[in-house]
């Protein structure tokens, strides 16, 4: 049985944490936001297919950019860091995680082009997608794919770098959508909102409900977990 993971001043450092960005650090998606501002209406049908598992979450996410003109690199890019809203108590997480020692890493299916420099600022391992704009549209890099326990072409496959980077850890995964689900599952406690919440509470996962960074932290100080 593992030992109960500790959540107060006492900080165990035998856990990490994975936390993803669009929708979770940021209160919206910023792929989503992207396609609404400059994509054709198609957008919206490939989006349907990947929430439904229809298509792959690689697949889908390559037929997005597909769709955007790498002329308008200057005016994405710009859109996209202007209307980027960090969610309320990040920087307030952020420092929490430095105070205690505890390792935190960004993992996210968003791309590089807007996570590094909205993130610039702060001292956080990060795991993303990258851009290429040398051609007509936008082509997106896979540094991160899955390895060979994972079959579902997850592109950023969040529990391929938790199982490399973990290290015999207990996982704490925060997120919010399909592309936590798999991590969910390889976690031994997940803080969730709206899609992965309704996954976790059906999969029955170990797991809290957080709408700000202050919930979050709330928990990591007064509750002790038992894992």
């Amino acid at each position: 049985m593992q030992q109960p993971l500790h959540f107060g001043d006492q900080v165990n450092k035998d856990y990490v944490i994975f936390c993803d960005f669009d929708g979770t650090v940021t209160n919206n998606d910023n792929i989503v936001e992207i396609m609404k501002m400059f994509a054709p209406k198609e957008w919206e049908i490939i989006a349907m297919k990947i929430l439904s598992k229809e298509k792959s979450i690689r697949k889908g996410v390559n037929e997005l950019f597909a769709l955007l003109p790498t002329s308008k690199k200057d005016e994405i890019i710009s859109f996209t860091l202007e209307q980027a809203e960090f969610r309320e108590g990040f920087d307030e997480f952020v420092a929490y995680t430095h105070r205690h020692n505890v390792e935190l890493n960004i993992v996210s299916g968003g791309i590089d082009f807007f996570i590094d420099p909205l993130l610039q600022s702060y001292q956080i391992p990060i795991y993303c997608n990258t851009s290429d704009f040398s051609d007509d549209v936008i082509k997106i890099g896979w540094p991160y794919r899955c390895d060979d326990d994972c079959q579902n072409d997850c592109g950023c496959c969040k529990p391929s770098i938790i199982r490399k980077v973990a290290n015999g850890r207990q996982v704490v995964v925060i997120g919010d959508s399909i592309t936590d689900v798999q991590a969910a599952k390889q976690a031994d406690f997940v803080f969730a909102r709206d899609y992965l919440l309704k996954e976790c509470q059906q999969l029955d996962l170990p797991h809290a409900p957080f709408t700000t960074f202050f919930d979050i932290i709330n928990v990591l100080k007064t509750r002790e977990v038992n894992l």
